[in-house]
């Protein structure tokens, strides 16, 4: 670390809110979050690798990945203690939660519509029963 990364730090340390004992409380806090949201991807990461089905692939690239963002968004704004970094980590958290289900919802309602899973692995199969009686969402 060069002296000008560390005078900014210092620099850094010395505005920021919160002083004394409670700095390194808030460090370790913000670490250990950020370790658990690396290991939520990671799960997330080695499910996609392992499931053997795309539905299960999608619930894998889903939630756990959803709940590790939400744990590194929240260890870095406690590291940081910046509110810039809160605005921003609300910010991705609310479009990852936006546009995760939708995006695997349509790759999954692709998949079905075109045959591709043939339904082996499926229990039960309400959405084949509800295109087939409607006339929107024929299967030919």
């Amino acid at each position: 670390m060069n002296s000008v990364a560390l005078m900014n730090s210092v620099t850094l340390r010395a505005t920021t809110a919160v002083q004394g004992p409670w700095l390194e409380v808030l460090d370790w806090a913000g670490a250990i979050l950020l370790f658990i949201g690396v290991v939520f991807t990671l799960v997330a990461a080695i499910g996609l690798v392992r499931m053997r089905d795309l539905y299960s692939r999608m619930h894998a690239a889903t939630k756990p990945q959803l709940l590790g963002l939400m744990f590194v968004c929240a260890g870095i704004a406690l590291d940081t203690q910046d509110w810039r970094w809160v605005v921003l980590g609300i910010a991705v958290i609310t479009l990852q939660v936006v546009t995760a289900p939708v995006g695997s919802h349509l790759v999954g309602r692709a998949v079905f519509r075109t045959r591709r899973d043939e339904g082996r692995d499926l229990v039960v199969d309400e959405l084949s029963e509800d295109l087939s009686s409607s006339s929107v969402g024929d299967r030919s």
